[in-house]
C-alpha cells in the first residue's frame, strides 16, 4: 500500500503543487485546507505523515501540531512543517510544538520529497525493524508472519492487509471504507460488506487458541483492534 500524505495548506496553487509532486512520486495524497479540517482527516484518514502549513485559517499549524501530538493515535504521526518565517526562534517554536522537520518556504520540491522518504524510513526502523506488536499479537512485515501468544497464525493476504492496518494504530476506528482504502486501495471498487466477510475470517484465525476477541466493533461504523473493549 502507497503511503498516505496528508497535505495542510490554505493557498490551492500551492497545496495542488505538492499532490502533484507527492502523487507523481509514488505517494496517495488527501488535502486539508484549515486546521480544524486537519484534525479531523488525520483522525478519519489515519495519513502516514502530515505536511502542514504554518498559517492557516481557524487553527494554527502550530496549534494543530500540538492537538495531534496530545492524542494517542497520533502522538508519534510524521509531521514536517511549512512556513515563510525563516528566523531561528521560528524553527524552534515550530520543531518544540511536535515537528520532526521544518521547510522554509520557498522550497525544491525534490528536498520535500527526500525529506518525507527520509522521516518514513525513520518510522519504518521506529516500529523494530518492521514489527508491530500489540496486545500478545507479533506481526513481522518483512516475513508476513504473525504469532500470537507465541503461537503461529495463518493469515490469508487480504487478512494480513487488515491487521496490519488495525494493529499500526490500536484504539483507533476505522470505518469500512477507510479499511477498504488501506487494505485494497482506492482503486479498487467493492461493497462495504467485504469488510465484514474478511474481518471475521481475521477474528477467527485470531481467536483458533481460544484467545480474547481483540478486534472491536463499533456497530454502523467499523472495527478498531483494542484489548479494553465495552
Amino acid at each position: 500500500m502507497k503511503p498516505l500524505v496528508l497535505i495542510v495548506e490554505d493557498e490551492a496553487p500551492q497545496a495542488e503543487l505538492l499532490r502533484y509532486n507527492l502523487e507523481r512520486d509514488g505517494f496517495r495524497t488527501a488535502l486539508a485546507g484549515d486546521g480544524e479540517e486537519a484534525l479531523l482527516l488525520a483522525e478519519e484518514e489515519a495519513p502516514d505523515l502530515v505536511i502542514l502549513d504554518w498559517m492557516l485559517p481557524l487553527l494554527s499549524g502550530i496549534e494543530v501540531c500540538r492537538r495531534l501530538r496530545r492524542k494517542a493515535e497520533s502522538a508519534k504521526l510524521p509531521i514536517i512543517m511549512l512556513t515563510a518565517r525563516g528566523v531561528e526562534s521560528d524553527r524552534i517554536r515550530g520543531l518544540d510544538s511536535g515537528a520532526d522537520d521544518y521547510l522554509v518556504k520557498p522550497f525544491s520540491p525534490n528536498e520535500l520529497l527526500a525529506r518525507v522518504r527520509a522521516i518514513l524510513r525513520r518510522s519504518d526502523v521506529s516500529m523494530g525493524s518492521e514489527v508491530i506488536q500489540y496486545g500478545g499479537i507479533s506481526m513481522d512485515l518483512g516475513t508476513h508472519k504473525v504469532l500470537r501468544d507465541g503461537k503461529s497464525i495463518h493469515l490469508g493476504p487480504t487478512e494480513f492487509r487488515l491487521l496490519r492496518v488495525l494493529l499500526e494504530r490500536p484504539g483507533h476506528v476505522f470505518s469500512r471504507e477507510q479499511l477498504l482504502d488501506r487494505a485494497w486501495g482506492r482503486d479498487i471498487h467493492l461493497e462495504s460488506r467485504t469488510v465484514d466477510v474478511h474481518i471475521r475470517r481475521l477474528r477467527q484465525a485470531l481467536n483458533q487458541e481460544g484467545g480474547a476477541d481483540i478486534i472491536r466493533t463499533v456497530r454502523g461504523f467499523g472495527y478498531a483492534i483494542d484489548t479494553e473493549k465495552d
